[in-house]
């Protein structure tokens, strides 16, 4: 940005309206302030149909797999990868559950609201696990993550699947109707602020609403380069849910593509002349057309130097030229296909394998 301000100053031709050109910096230093003041990023915020706001992207928790299953956290990198995105300017974290690292986020967010962050400034996204969907088992559930999370409320519940699954490994064939029912719960004592769902399909949200429910205040899927959701996101839209984007990066890096996964990577040459054109990486690229589309992109990263980057999108803005090129790598491949949950009924995903 400051390199453009200069360049743009240097380049002052005589036939240049000077008022016009006052303006255009005077816009760019506003806009340098607003998003960069004293070094923090403030990122945009949406609007839920509960009334709430949301910011506009979110730090992800998620360790990930390797071939011996869940990565487990082999210190105390989520606590601080969570300071750090505070500090860069994140106000949303994502966990779950599941991921095993509350108690880290926990910690993390403690720390920095004992530095003067105000709680009511931050919004903490978690998940129910799908061997708590009864009904009875939602409120419970919550009150276990906010104790690990050291919160009296989260801003956000989601049901982390649709598929119901006891620790033995057994399915769990509790209708997603009750434990929505079960979110609703938590939501009017309190314990969570809205209420969404994760991987949930337009005829799952269809069903919901046909049974007179609440409405979903998000949806989390994912979406990428390779899996950008048109139809989902248009139906989001038209309904006024807001859609929350993980695994952004899709299979750009090489250490995280599988043998399947179709192009673009971090070095294609299409990505790498957008991104110099801007002065950015690919990945923030990649998470500002996502950005554009709408979506919450839920990076994921325990790297301070990536924390920042990730965040440092809401400076420019791609052009429909540059869109139409992103929009030719949806080839609906999915990263995270969950095909062990094939046969449940509640699969939400399309059964191919």
């Amino acid at each position: 940005m400051h390199a453009v301000l200069a360049k743009q100053a240097q380049s002052t031709q005589p036939d240049i309206d000077s008022h016009a050109m006052a303006r255009v910096i005077v816009f760019y230093v506003l806009t340098c302030l607003f998003y960069y003041g004293n070094g923090v990023v403030t990122p945009p915020k949406l609007k839920l149909n509960d009334g709430r706001d949301i910011p506009g992207i979110a730090l992800g928790t998620w360790l990930g797999n390797n071939t011996k299953g869940r990565v487990e956290p082999s210190s105390n990198e989520v606590e601080l990868a969570v300071t750090w995105a505070v500090e860069a300017g994140y106000r949303h974290i994502d966990t779950a559950y599941a991921y095993k690292i509350e108690d880290q986020v926990g910690r993390g967010l403690k720390k920095k609201m004992a530095d003067g962050v105000a709680r009511e400034d931050l919004f903490i996204t978690t998940k129910l696990w799908n061997d708590h969907h009864a009904r009875e088992e939602v409120v419970p559930a919550l009150r276990e993550s906010l104790g690990k999370l050291m919160l009296d409320y989260v801003d956000l519940y989601l049901i982390h699947w649709p598929c119901g699954q006891f620790d033995n490994q057994t399915y769990d064939y509790t209708d997603y109707l009750e434990t929505w029912r079960g979110m609703i719960d938590a939501k009017n004592l309190g314990l969570a602020k809205s209420i969404g769902l994760s991987n949930f399909n337009q005829e799952m949200m269809d069903r919901i609403a046909a049974n007179g429910l609440e409405k979903p205040a998000v949806l989390q899927v994912e979406l990428n380069l390779n899996l950008q959701q048109p139809e989902l996101l248009a139906y989001c839209r038209e309904h006024n849910i807001v859609v929350m984007g993980y695994t952004p990066f899709g299979s750009i890096f090489y250490s995280k593509a599988k043998e399947d996964a179709p192009p673009p990577r971090v070095d294609d040459p299409e990505l790498v002349a957008i991104a110099k054109k801007y002065g950015k990486t690919v990945p923030q690229v990649v998470l500002r057309y996502l950005v554009e589309l709408g979506i919450i992109p839920i990076p994921k990263s325990l790297t301070k130097s990536r924390i920042e980057q990730n965040i440092d999108i809401f400076d420019f803005k791609l052009t429909e030229e540059e869109k139409s090129l992103l929009k030719t790598f949806d080839k609906k491949y999915r990263t995270i296909p969950q095909h062990k949950w094939l046969d449940h009924p509640y699969y939400p995903f399309e059964k191919k394998q």
